[in-house]
């Protein structure tokens, strides 16, 4: 019966993901770990024999979501200083002194971690902007405010850099 549920979970995982794949032309990377809700643990708990609980239990983790990660590698720039006071495309107004980013390959309202793959630095930055499309087709990524580009050390006198953006949990600060 173990064995029906992990397959049934491995199953869910390979549907989810295919449900969330993205056709984009870089380099990409979905990592997703399986973590059961409640239910399902009651549900697996139910079908053992009383001896089989307390091993199950032990391993089924308390968390209750299913975390996708989409990792990228492709080229950063940074936005324009005329685009300062502008609306984004989540309405808010834009500032090259917050910690935000453009990206047409992630989802509005995104977290994620640009590291900079010639320094190793690394900032987060919510996605509330999408590029221009002829960005795209010159390998960018994703384009970052003056705040985030510095912490990176992308500068003006680069102007682009060739960088990794991963997804991460709202809150992460590393």
């Amino acid at each position: 019966m173990k064995a029906f549920y992990t397959i049934l979970l491995l199953i869910s995982l390979v549907i989810y993901s295919d449900a969330q794949s993205d056709t984009t032309k870089t380099d990409s990377t979905v990592t997703a770990s399986v973590i059961p809700s409640d239910s399902t643990k009651i549900a697996i708990l139910d079908s053992l024999g009383s001896s089989e609980k307390d091993s199950v239990q032990s391993t089924v983790p308390d968390s209750a979501s299913l975390i996708a990660t989409k990792i990228l590698t492709g080229v950063a720039s940074f936005y324009s200083r005329n685009f300062e006071g502008t609306k984004t495309a989540t309405g808010a107004i834009f500032r090259h002194a917050n910690y935000t980013g453009a990206s047409n390959n992630f989802k509005l309202n995104t977290w994620v971690r640009v590291t900079n793959l010639r320094n190793n630095k690394s900032v987060i930055v919510l996605i509330n902007d999408r590029m221009h499309p002829s960005m795209a087709k010159k390998g960018r990524i994703v384009d970052l405010t003056s705040a985030a580009a510095k912490q990176i050390g992308l500068t003006s006198k680069t102007g682009i850099t060739k960088v990794k953006v991963e997804q991460v949990v709202k809150g992460t600060t590393e």
